[in-house]
């Protein structure tokens, strides 16, 4: 059977991801006992908390992307923009495919308003932000906490982590921020880089004249990130992870996990996330069976809370599926 470019992408992630958590839970051994905590009251309130800042990470998102739909003159229901996102995070999460969770946003949305250029820049800026402030946050944590500059490699990983971000954001901006005229002309006809630079550019000469939105924005996208940060940081409580693993060391580390595990190495950031945890955490006295084991609970909560886009992302085949025929 001949396999598309895309598929065959998707095949190899698929390949590295399990080749990935099989080197890592080798690692782990016999130490599954430290791994998984007993079942206590604690415990399952701690996971409960997790999960529900996890959901409620996915509602502040998609207020962000109405955020950035407004800045560029489009005003969707908040109710329509929650059910594309739920939708695009089953489509990303548990449906891995050649198709992405934002290409279905931008897909459907599209269809709707007959905007397609602008939904497109939406998505792509709305992404820009996560990129923006999670270096930043990073960089925060560092600074707070002078004992955590002093972990070796793991201090100088999620320092070049934050600064390469915060660079290869900047030569973004520079190669995009000059004017420019039929921006939504190429949104139209261009694909690949071409596509997203214009997207950016769009979208900064539109929010250069909304000052007030972009801060909002902004703010939006900092209160997500600290929202799973501190799912996070119940995560760890819950797996009974040492007390040197605290609001600080995950502010420093858990923005640095989450810009690698966008690379399009793996499924879902599988192995990529819980090698880092092991590398960013071990120094602060947590046995690598139990950093490993925060990656895949922060998978598994994730996984769970994308379930919830489940009938969004079937009744949007079944009423997209008349016009396509």
């Amino acid at each position: 059977m001949h396999l598309s470019r895309p598929q065959f992408v998707l095949v190899g992630r698929l390949i590295i991801s399990a080749i990935l958590l099989w080197v890592l839970m080798t690692r782990i051994g016999a130490n599954w006992s430290e791994a998984i905590p007993d079942p206590t009251t604690g415990t399952i309130a701690w996971l409960i908390g997790a999960f529900a800042l996890t959901f409620i990470g996915v509602v502040v998102s998609a207020v962000r992307w109405g955020a950035v739909l407004a800045a560029l003159g489009q005003h969707p229901p908040f109710k329509r923009l929650l059910s594309l996102y739920l939708a695009g995070q089953f489509m990303g999460n548990v449906l891995p495919s050649t198709i992405g969770g934002d290409a279905l946003r931008v897909s459907r949305l599209s269809r709707e308003n007959g905007e397609t250029p602008t939904t497109f820049a939406s998505v792509v800026l709305e992404r820009l932000t996560g990129w923006v402030v999670l270096p930043v946050i990073t960089l925060t944590g560092l600074l707070v906490n002078p004992g955590l500059r002093e972990l070796g490699r793991a201090s100088a990983i999620a320092f070049a982590t934050a600064a390469g971000t915060l660079l290869l954001l900047t030569v973004v901006l520079v190669l995009t921020a000059r004017p420019g005229r039929g921006i939504e002309s190429r949104l139209e006809h261009n694909e690949g880089w071409r596509r997203f630079t214009s997207a950016v550019r769009f979208g900064i000469q539109r929010l250069a004249h909304h000052p007030g939105a972009t801060a909002r924005i902004l703010a939006t996208g900092f209160a997500y990130q600290l929202i799973l940060i501190a799912a996070a940081l119940m995560a760890a409580r819950a797996l009974g992870l040492p007390a040197g693993v605290g609001p600080t060391a995950l502010l420093a580390f858990v923005p640095a996990v989450l810009i690698a595990q966008v690379l399009p190495i793996s499924i879902s950031g599988l192995g990529v996330r819980e090698g880092l945890f092991a590398l960013f955490l071990h120094p602060l006295g947590v046995p690598r069976s139990q950093a490993i084991a925060l990656g895949l609970l922060l998978y598994v909560l994730n996984l769970l809370v994308s379930l919830f886009g489940a009938p969004a992302f079937a009744i949007g085949q079944k009423t997209t599926a008349p016009a396509a025929a």
